[in-house]
């Protein structure tokens, strides 16, 4: 493939490795998605833009891509540990509404909030698309079958349901650093369970119960476990083994183990030496955003979603970038003023990419001029997905000077390919949002402005003031001086 070599960091043997892909040619991608049991709050969707910039550099480096997102509508447990209620068993419950209505009505919540941050998926019409957004409960006859086809060697039944055994495998827990003493994967003994580490396959529905998602299984009427329908769909979709799975840091702990294991199981391999034995060459895991005041919490009622964020007037394209001016393996701290920068960041990508949006498309990206960015770009990319470096090496592009327009727009297209901030097509006006509490619209705020500009003309700063005052106390600031040449903005 093109350009520098890509290094990626490997969470099961904690190194980077240079990419070498299962099938020549291709990249074989799984990304775990969302429980559809509520909004996605902005954390959450940290996890989809890693994976989307992952996904475009793929592209990019010249792979053929299959991208698979899964969508968990049935399993998911409120305790990842094999704890608890069924998330969406729990939220129709307690909203006394159809599961199915549930899980339609959360998915194509996250689908609008994938759009609005330009992650690519099925819902970018007319353009080529990666992604496959696969269903949990489109899958159950076949998790049937892979549970058939493992539970003689690794599996128990008890009267909840089918149990994996993980003693059964070598190497359990190693992708989560899951040691003793004697270096071996933890196993405490506890009632019902062989194992504290083992984790339901098949979870049936207990005597006297319906559940509004069930079916029979050669171990009675039930569901799934969540951690066997990744490995189902990851399998079904992309074969084992494919190139790269990831998620969010949490699922190292015990998501992932639990599905390396039943892809062992289902593989029939032995041990991690070898990465492929695990079902997925590398595991990529994205850190948390944090929120200190704890509202990135979907247990505390109102949390922070990305409708919130236009609410208050900032572009969720703003949010993208935000996330991307951390590496992903960091943690990235969320607050009102980090966002407000990256939104005047985007702003002034905004406004030099102005100057050349309407220039001739088919320019030279290779310019002699713009080639050093590139290759800094491409540099800082194939380090481990180093976006902070590459915004560097993407600005530098923006602001050269003196470079024929078309191969400028040729450069920053290409280089925006990965970062997907969409910049060409973005405009002052897309990113003027106005909040859910202002009182003007735009048309009202642009007309005050002008007889304002007729009062300064004629200098009558008294009646220029008073405008001043009046926008202001509707939560308009004027910004005289402005060196964005933004002239207001909505507070």
């Amino acid at each position: 493939m093109t350009g520098t070599p890509l290094q990626l960091f490997n969470s099961l043997t904690r190194q980077l490795e240079t990419f070498e892909p299962v099938h020549p040619g291709e990249a074989r991608l799984y990304s775990c998605g969302p429980t559809v049991y509520n909004y996605p709050h902005i954390g959450n969707m940290r996890a989809y833009v890693f994976a989307d910039v992952l996904g475009r550099t793929l592209s990019w480096k010249g792979y053929a891509l299959t991208h698979v997102v899964n969508i968990t509508d049935v399993g998911h447990l409120t305790d990842d540990a094999d704890a608890g209620e069924d998330k969406l068993e729990k939220a129709a419950a307690e909203r006394a509404q159809s599961i199915w209505d549930i899980a339609k009505h959360y998915t194509e919540a996250y689908w609008a909030d994938v759009k609005a941050l330009n992650i690519r998926g099925p819902m970018k019409a007319g353009k080529p698309d990666p992604a496959h957004w696969s269903i949990a409960t489109d899958y159950v006859p076949q998790m049937i079958e892979f549970a058939k086809s493992i539970a003689d060697k690794h599996c128990y039944e008890l009267d909840s349901g089918l149990y994996f055994d993980v003693s059964t495998v070598a190497d359990y827990g190693r992708l989560a650093r899951a040691k003793t003493e004697d270096g071996e994967g933890r196993i405490e003994a506890v009632e019902g369970k062989r194992n504290a580490a083992d984790f339901a396959i098949w979870r049936k529905t207990p005597p006297g119960e319906t559940r509004q998602m069930e079916w029979d299984s050669p171990w009675g009427r039930g569901a799934p476990g969540w951690h066997l329908e990744c490995s189902v769909m990851g399998e079904a979709l992309l074969g084992f083994p494919f190139d790269i799975h990831t998620g969010g840091i949490d699922h190292r702990e015990i998501h992932h183990p639990n599905e390396i294991a039943q892809n062992q199981a289902r593989c029939c391999t032995n041990g991690l030496d070898d990465p492929l034995a695990s079902g997925a060459r590398i595991w990529m895991h994205n850190n948390f955003l944090v929120e200190r005041s704890g509202k990135m919490s979907k247990s505390a009622g109102e949390f922070l979603r990305l409708p919130l964020l236009a609410e208050k007037g900032y572009h969720p394209l703003a949010y993208r970038l935000m996330c991307l001016q951390a590496h992903y393996r960091s943690e990235l701290e969320f607050s009102w003023d980090g966002l407000g920068a990256a939104l005047t960041r985007l702003k002034r990508m905004v406004l030099a990419a102005e100057r050349f949006a309407d220039a001739d498309e088919g320019g030279d990206p290779r310019h002699p001029r713009l080639a050093p960015f590139l290759d800094r770009f491409d540099a800082a990319m194939s380090d481990d997905l180093n976006t902070p470096l590459a915004l560097t090496a993407f600005e530098e592009a923006l602001a050269a000077k003196k470079i024929d327009p078309a191969a400028r727009r040729a450069a920053i297209a290409e280089m925006d390919s990965i970062l997907g901030l969409g910049l060409l097509d973005l405009t002052r006006a897309d990113l003027r949002l106005r909040p859910k509490d202002a009182e003007l619209d735009e048309d009202d705020v642009e007309d005050a402005l002008e007889r304002r500009r007729d009062a300064r003309a004629a200098r009558d700063f008294s009646r220029s003031d008073a405008i001043r005052e009046e926008l202001a106390a509707k939560g308009v600031e004027v910004m005289d001086g402005d060196p964005l040449g933004w002239e207001w903005k909505l507070g």
